[in-house]
């Protein structure tokens, strides 16, 4: 099956895998930004499908959410309308998870009854599986980390599982790509090692994110190209700041604010750089895909990069949801081509031919 020649409804399946998966990071973006993440304080498999049935439910569920530190130290007095709007985003994010379950596993067991998924596929799929089982465990132990002591989730945990979910999204592309598309690597080591930087400077970069997006950073530094007027932020230049009780109690200063906003700034500078590098390679490769790549990812990192910007300045009148949840996916679009660019499109060569192109 390598190469593009499975059943093409199995192809269809994946890519509406991609888009389930692709609206499930969109919704838990969206339920972070409207602080809805630790409005269900129990995690239910099962009995979790059906929401609040009638008022006594909900009432019962406002209370458990009245007894976190959330509640006491942010939304204090909120009423039971406000609670159910909050309530509806984690909800929504937790009901779209378990949707996608149903969709994967009912064909899944079609398919395989009718013989029409690969034994490689099928270990690529049970890999899949167990990845997206990791990163809803993780959901549930970054929700767990605001319950008890801190009014918001760990924020480092909030970045890790940022990067599962893209990891589900990006792995299960990778799924569908190596066997519906037919590539023929361009080889060129130099080539290959400029891409697999540029992918781990976006690991680095979406980690970033998830760490100003969880400490709600664009509040204290809504301004560009400056940040409130300076282009370093005083505290980062004063070395008492620089400690580890900072890092670990990061909601309790100013210095995490301004640390994961700058450095997010700064790489993002980097890799603005850095793409348009690779992507001046490889239009000078010579291969007609390598140049529509090429184009893709200018477009796509401009974009991106307008997006963070308004995303930034729009902090001055609330929380942009809209910008904010935009931005996410175009990170995730940018990271996603890039390792496909990586992985697939580019492949290194022994010493022997190193710099070499592929005959073709």
């Amino acid at each position: 099956m390598e190469g593009g020649t499975y059943s093409k409804s199995v192809s269809l399946w994946l890519l509406i895998g991609l888009v389930g998966v692709l609206g499930q990071i969109v919704i838990g973006g969206v339920t972070r930004l409207t602080g809805s993440g630790l409005s269900i304080t129990k995690w239910e498999i099962v009995t979790g499908t059906l929401p609040p049935m009638n008022e006594a439910e909900w009432e019962e569920a406002f209370q458990l959410y009245r007894e976190t530190p959330q509640y006491a130290l942010i939304n204090k007095g909120m009423s039971l309308g406000s609670f159910k709007y909050i309530y509806f985003w984690e909800y929504f994010h937790r009901l779209w998870a378990r949707w996608l379950g149903v969709v994967f596993l009912v064909p899944f067991l079609f398919f395989w009854s009718r013989g029409l998924l690969s034994r490689d596929l099928m270990r690529r799929l049970g890999i899949l599986v167990l990845l997206a089982a990791i990163t809803a465990s993780f959901g549930w132990i970054m929700v767990a980390s605001g319950l008890t002591e801190r009014p918001w989730v760990n924020i480092y945990k909030l970045g890790a599982h940022l990067l599962l979910g893209f990891a589900v999204f990006v792995y299960l592309l990778d799924v569908w790509y190596r066997y519906r598309v037919s590539v023929h690597p361009f080889h060129d080591r130099r080539l290959y090692l400029l891409s697999g930087w540029v992918f781990l400077l976006l690991v680095l970069q979406v980690f970033l994110g998830g760490m100003v997006s969880g400490m709600k950073a664009g509040f204290a530094y809504p301004t560009w190209p400056s940040m409130n007027g300076s282009w370093i932020p005083a505290i980062l230049l004063d070395g008492d700041a620089w400690h580890w009780d900072a890092f670990v109690r990061y909601d309790e200063n100013t210095f995490m604010p301004a640390f994961a906003q700058f450095f997010h700034r700064m790489v993002a500078y980097v890799l603005l750089l850095v793409v348009m590098i690779l992507c001046y390679r490889l239009a000078k490769s010579g291969r007609h895909r390598l140049r529509n790549w090429s184009l893709w990812l200018m477009i796509v990192v401009l974009i991106q990069v307008g997006l963070g910007i308004l995303t930034v300045v729009s902090f001055q009148k609330g929380i942009p949801v809209l910008w904010a949840s935009w931005h996410q996916m175009g990170g995730l679009v940018l990271l996603a081509s890039v390792y496909l660019v990586h992985m697939r499109e580019l492949a290194p060569v022994s010493r022997q031919g190193d710099g070499a192109e592929e005959k073709s």
